[in-house]
């Protein structure tokens, strides 16, 4: 899964991505000091696989990984290629899912390239750049359509379906905005469209924030009010407190955020949203050689699943062998789980459970 971090200059999205990944991606006070994406690699905390490796005391230890890329800032026209639009563009055009890091404290030692601090007219901003560039590959791909309508009427309805979306991005709203149902998702998919991408508004907030209490932040109410509207999701964090807990060990990390009234860092809770907005869950493997985690979609078949592993899993699948993380734990052992009946045996049609520990059988 790779998240593609975009904001304004100076909304703490450089401080944020440092802070998450470790990586040290520059961070200065001044427009376009992120010149290059910067890539940074996570593992995603599973508390489910730390147990598993306690039972079975691994020789390898592979959890989830998501890639976050840290894309240059922009500025007004860079749906035209001002500043470093078509850069930008292209980068988020790669990514499975959007990160919008919009600014919701005031501080004077930072300047904003607006000006002042307005969360809604920050993502009006970037949101009219991506609307911009989705209405150009939309109206290319409706005069492609026109042409194909001449030879096979069947292609009325992609044109129906173009149209309606053309109109909502004409009006300033993001495609994914639009209600489709399954099959329209599809064609729409093959479009390409950078506003049909999920996101997830992260409101930067002040560390004073979160200790007086996060529902107080005036610009949250606003930002949750507008992605309520868009299907998008919003996740309060505050870049400053990731920052100042990156070099702490566990428990240090766990008294820090304990003091703050949070359970978790911010980054757990951006993975958990992304899981949640992409509509992924992880299935788990697990042995003396190797306990690892598999992300897929909800809804996926043990075939499909097996074939994350390797194609020849998916080829060959016989049947996978399943027990529930909870039904292991309780248990204690795979041996104690099929004493009781909870070890079972699932064949083609199994729609794979988050938290599933499972073992695929297959021959090729």
């Amino acid at each position: 899964m790779k998240l593609g971090i975009v904001g304004l200059p100076n909304v703490g999205k450089s401080t944020l991505f440092n802070a998450i990944t470790n990586a040290g991606a520059q961070s200065a006070n001044y427009p376009f000091c992120t010149i290059e994406p910067n890539v940074g690699v996570v593992a995603v905390p599973d508390k489910r696989l730390d147990k598993l490796a306690e039972m079975y005391d691994p020789e390898k230890y592979t959890p989830a990984m998501i890639e976050f890329v840290d894309i240059a800032g922009l500025v007004k026209g860079a749906s035209k290629g001002e500043g470093l639009g078509n850069k930008f563009l292209a980068n988020i055009r790669e990514c499975d899912a959007i990160v919008h890091v919009v600014r919701c404290f005031e501080n004077s030692d930072i300047v904003h390239v607006e000006g002042s601090i307005d969360p809604i007219r920050d993502i009006e901003t970037i949101n009219l750049e991506l609307i911009l560039s989705d209405v150009e590959m939309l109206e290319r791909r409706i005069e492609k359509t026109k042409k194909l309508i001449k030879g096979d009427k069947k292609y009325q309805a992609d044109l129906a379906l173009f149209e309606r979306v053309l109109d909502a991005l004409n009006s300033g709203k993001s495609a994914r905005s639009v209600e489709v149902d399954d099959e329209e998702r599809k064609t729409l998919s093959e479009v390409a469209l950078l506003t049909t991408k999920p996101i997830i508004y992260a409101a930067n907030m002040s560390d004073a924030d979160f200790s007086a209490g996060i529902e107080e932040n005036e610009f949250l109410a606003r930002v949750r009010a507008l992605a309520a509207e868009e299907n998008a999701g919003v996740l309060p964090i505050c870049a400053q407190i990731e920052e100042e807990i990156v070099d702490m060990d566990r428990e240090e990390k766990e008294l820090f955020l304990s003091d703050l009234g949070l359970e978790e860092s911010g980054l757990d809770r951006l993975i958990k949203e992304c899981y949640s907005l992409l509509g992924l869950i992880s299935y788990l493997t697990a042995g003396k050689p190797e306990v690892r985690a598999w992300t897929i979609k909800k809804g996926t078949k043990a075939p499909q699943a097996a074939g994350k592993i390797h194609t020849d899993f998916e080829r060959g699948f016989i049947r996978a062998e399943v027990v529930a993380f909870d039904d292991l734990m309780s248990c204690g052992s795979i041996a104690a789980a099929k004493e009781k009946g909870l070890y079972r045996s699932e064949g083609k049609d199994y729609v794979m459970q988050d938290g599933d520990v499972v073992l695929f059988r297959f021959n090729v």
